[in-house]
Formats: C-alpha cells, sequence, structure tokens
C-alpha cells in the first residue's frame, strides 16, 4: 500500500509527498501509515487537495495484494480544545473518510472509522503541531 501511495504527484499548491508518514510497526502490530489530511476549520469536510492521496490509497486497497484486508480509519487532533469536543470531532473526520473511500470503491465492511482524538499525539512534545491532525490507516489483516 505504502509503495502505491508513493506514486502520488503532487498539484501545484500542494504538500506532495509531505502528508504521508509511515509508521514503523513492531512484529506483533499491524502495518500502518499516517496520513495528513486536510480538512475545512473546525470541519469534517475534506480539503480538494486531499483527494488525489485518498484516491490514492483507494486504489491500493483495492488491489489485488490488499483486496481481502480490512482496515481502521483513525481520526486524530491536535490538543487544542477539550477533550470531549476533539474526540467527536476527530470520529467525524474518520467517518468522512471512510465515506470518501467507499465513494472510491473500497467495500464498507472492510473499514472500521474510530476517533481518537487527541489520546494519542504524533507529538506530543508539541501538541498544537500540525502534525497531530492526522488520519491514520491501520490494516486490522
Amino acid at each position: 500500500m505504502i509503495e502505491q501511495l508513493k506514486d502520488v504527484q503532487p498539484r501545484s499548491g500542494t504538500r506532495g509527498l509531505r502528508n504521508l508518514q509511515v509508521e514503523a510497526a513492531e512484529p506483533s502490530e499491524a502495518p500502518s501509515i499516517s496520513l495528513l489530511i486536510h480538512f475545512d476549520f473546525d470541519s469534517d469536510r475534506l480539503q480538494g487537495d486531499s483527494h488525489p492521496a485518498l484516491q490514492r490509497l483507494a486504489r491500493a486497497m483495492n488491489s489485488a495484494e490488499l483486496s481481502a484486508a480490512r482496515f481502521a480509519i483513525e481520526g486524530h487532533t491536535d490538543a487544542k480544545g477539550s477533550a470531549d469536543y476533539n474526540l467527536q470531532l476527530s470520529e467525524r473526520r474518520a467517518q468522512s473518510v471512510k465515506r470518501y473511500l467507499i465513494g472510491q470503491g473500497v467495500a464498507p465492511g472492510r473499514l472500521y472509522a474510530v476517533g481518537k482524538g487527541a489520546s494519542e499525539l504524533a507529538n506530543p512534545f508539541e501538541p498544537l503541531a500540525a502534525e497531530n491532525r492526522r488520519v491514520r490507516v491501520v490494516n486490522l489483516r
């Protein structure tokens, strides 16, 4: 899946592949990737510049190698705002990504959306950093 995602071509005004962060998995952990998916402020509405990465993700999920796999779509926020609000926002954003992937042909039964709020910061030393606002895709195998 990661190799297929690397083929995303940056469009003018986008960050290209800087929004893809590969996470090394322990032998007992499922492989995962983190995507910085852009949303409108305080919203679960996807911004257009995130569509190419999500389209590539959908193609990877529908590839022969991954066609039987199930995936968790985890929404994460930074630490700004209350814990309850961030949890709800992260859940809505995970659902938004799930809906988009379904629209790209990924079977709904293969996707599980969950919000994590600010409970698992990518950068705990900077709780308000942009890299904490992400969607993590985990292969549940």
